[in-house]
């Protein structure tokens, strides 16, 4: 049995600030995940792409590049899919607008005014 690993988390207020175009995850209702360790030992989700135990430490012509598929593999906050537009999108679209106090939630005071 492997020994429980001290993983640090490069999360920060729902955002990862180590990475100039990752997207913040606060007001949307989603919540950043921390790292983990997959099945193989692997740690996933730490930003650093470096476990020991990894396959790509340890790569051949040999190696089946399916033993690096599946959920197991992906981090689901933690992932470089977050940092396209239309992921980015997604998350904004999540987010509440901030006009308050200025705007009725529900109403547009402001229609046909201009």
């Amino acid at each position: 049995m492997k020994k429980e690993q001290n993983i640090q988390s490069p999360i920060f207020d729902e955002t990862q600030p180590h990475q100039i175009h990752a997207p913040s995850f606060k007001g949307t209702g989603m919540h950043m995940q921390p790292p983990f360790v997959n099945k193989h030992g692997v740690v996933i989700g730490d930003s650093k792409y470096n476990s020991p135990d990894s396959p790509l430490n340890q790569w051949s012509e040999d190696t089946d590049p399916s033993v690096m598929a599946g959920e197991e593999w992906v981090h689901p906050t933690n992932d470089i899919g977050w940092n396209t537009a239309e992921n980015r999108e997604l998350l904004e679209a999540k987010k509440r607008p901030q006009a308050a106090p200025f705007m009725h939630p529900d109403k547009d005071v402001s229609y046909g005014q201009d």
